[in-house]
This record gives structure tokens, C-alpha cells and sequence, in this order.
């Protein structure tokens, strides 16, 4: 399975999430941002290679419905509600991030 994880400037939550995910048996884990200044700004080809993408924000959904509305037609997106209130594997937010994601893995 191939998870996109998307934040704004993918710096500490998606690049988390994917940290997160990325060893696991039987997943491949991507993080990428939304604003011009991401550290790895999402594309098009990233979101086609996702089974399912998981954005932090109701706003990242947005942006990515307004940039890639085409490429998101089929796809899974989901609104894990996760402030941007954390750094990179803080604790809090590695088991949100578990907690939210695990059901759609199953």
C-alpha cells in the first residue's frame, strides 16, 4: 500500500508521518507540502501513486482539490485534524498520527 502524507511546508508533521510509516511491512511511505515554499512540494505523479493520501488539514485537502482536481478524482483523502502545534517525532504528534491512520491501514 502506498500512503501519501501531505502537511504545508512538509517540514514536521508529514515528514513525521512518514517517518512513522515508512519502515513498515508492506507500506511506502511519501510526505509532501501544499505551499510554494515546501520542503518537497506535492505533484501530481506523487498523489497518482498514492492508494490513499492523508492531509493534516481541511485546508490541505482544499489546495490539493484546487491544484490537482483532475488527479484527486478517485482517490482517498483524508482529514486526520492535526494542528500545526508540533515538531518533527514529537512524541504527542507520532501518536496521533498512529492513532488517526491505523483504522485505514486494516
Amino acid at each position: 500500500m502506498n500512503i501519501l502524507f501531505i502537511c504545508s511546508r512538509n517540514q514536521w508533521r508529514s515528514p513525521t508521518a512518514e517517518a512513522v510509516f515508512k519502515n513498515r511491512q508492506g507500506i511506502q511511505a511519501r510526505s509532501a507540502g501544499t505551499e510554494p515554499s515546501a520542503r518537497i512540494k506535492v505533484t501530481a505523479a506523487m498523489i497518482v501513486w498514492a492508494d490513499i493520501v492523508f492531509v493534516m488539514e481541511k485546508k490541505h485537502k482544499q489546495r490539493l482539490l484546487e491544484n490537482h482536481r483532475d488527479t484527486c478524482n478517485d482517490k482517498q483523502i483524508v482529514v486526520l485534524d492535526i494542528p500545526d502545534e508540533y515538531q518533527y517525532m514529537d512524541k504527542e504528534l507520532v501518536e496521533m498520527i498512529r492513532a488517526s491512520v491505523a483504522p485505514y491501514l486494516q
